[in-house]
């Protein structure tokens, strides 16, 4: 047995999870494992047949976590499980899914393979940001995909001055500016015409949102070095700007405030049944393995 101890973390939300998730957990129970079943997703569901456990818990406790929902729940539970260090199972009851690569269907024969230890690891790094204002910090937090810094509402654009280890890169008027990791590189920033980054390329990349000047283009940067942005001016008086680390967000951006993003310490360990390949699912979500077809029916 690998995995003795495995935690559940579901999309409580989604109505139809109820079923497949008791299923999953009484598969885990008949296969001789310890279940524990995320506290907010096992009150939510009122399951009262499993041990609900806190993330701290299950940092502590489990060998394995398995994610039952889209790429959102997986960030939320890769950032809290970060540095425990606790691999993590993604399985897609949700819409794109680049990250919670096994689909529902396949669960029983995926997790059979992974807990007779027949899986790929695969490890991606995070990010770690900061909000300064002048010395006092006043936000931080982890990212999987992305650190976004945005404007507020309907407000005009935002001009940020761009430092990457203390040298002056450029100064830029746009809607945002987002700092991706490589598993990111597929989210928001793949939207806004960024480059696609291999999940084990040392490196993250910045993409403009709208920006004023069409010569401001995407930019890839070794991950090893610092990035510091500062707000230079938000526009109008009454224009803001927001932070966002994943799903987690920072509102109370000011002109003058500066946002240092590195790489973070920790990693994100995912697992993937024998045989996953990065490129089939990129084939699988855009769409890449279907030729085009002739709209008059000829060649």
């Amino acid at each position: 047995m690998h995995f003795k101890t495995v935690a559940i973390v579901g999309r409580y939300q989604d109505s139809g999870l109820d079923a497949p998730l008791r299923r999953l957990a009484n598969t885990l129970q008949n296969a001789g494992c310890d279940v524990l079943v995320e506290a907010e997703t096992g009150h939510n569901m009122n399951i009262q047949e499993h041990t609900l456990a806190s993330y701290e818990d299950i940092g502590a406790r489990a060998d394995l976590a398995i994610i039952l929902g889209g790429d959102g729940t997986m960030l939320g539970a890769a950032r809290r499980l970060a540095t425990s260090n606790v691999p993590l199972i993604g399985i897609n009851h949700g819409r794109l899914g680049f990250i919670t690569d096994i689909p529902l269907d396949g669960t029983d024969d995926a997790i059979a393979s992974l807990l007779s230890g027949q899986y790929e690891q695969d490890e991606r790094n995070l990010l770690e940001g900061r909000v300064m204002r002048g010395d006092e910090q006043m936000y931080s937090g982890l990212a999987v995909n992305d650190v976004i810094i945005n404007r507020a509402g309907r407000g005009s654009m935002i001009e940020l001055r761009v430092e990457f280890n203390g040298i002056f890169m450029h100064s830029q008027r746009a809607d945002g500016l987002i700092i991706a990791t490589p598993t990111g590189s597929t989210a928001y920033a793949l939207s806004a015409n960024g480059p696609i980054l291999h999940p084990q390329a040392r490196a993250l990349v910045l993409v403009p949102v709208a920006p004023q000047t069409l010569s401001n283009r995407p930019i890839v940067l070794p991950d090893d070095g610092v990035l510091n942005i500062t707000i230079s001016a938000l526009g109008r008086v009454e224009s803001g700007a927001s932070v966002h680390f994943d799903m987690q967000t920072w509102s109370d951006c000011q002109a003058g405030d500066r946002v240092d993003v590195r790489r973070s310490p920790y990693q994100v360990r995912f697992l993937h049944p024998t045989g996953y390949s990065y490129f089939s699912t990129l084939r699988s979500k855009l769409n890449w393995n279907r030729m085009p077809q002739p709209s008059d029916g000829t060649e």
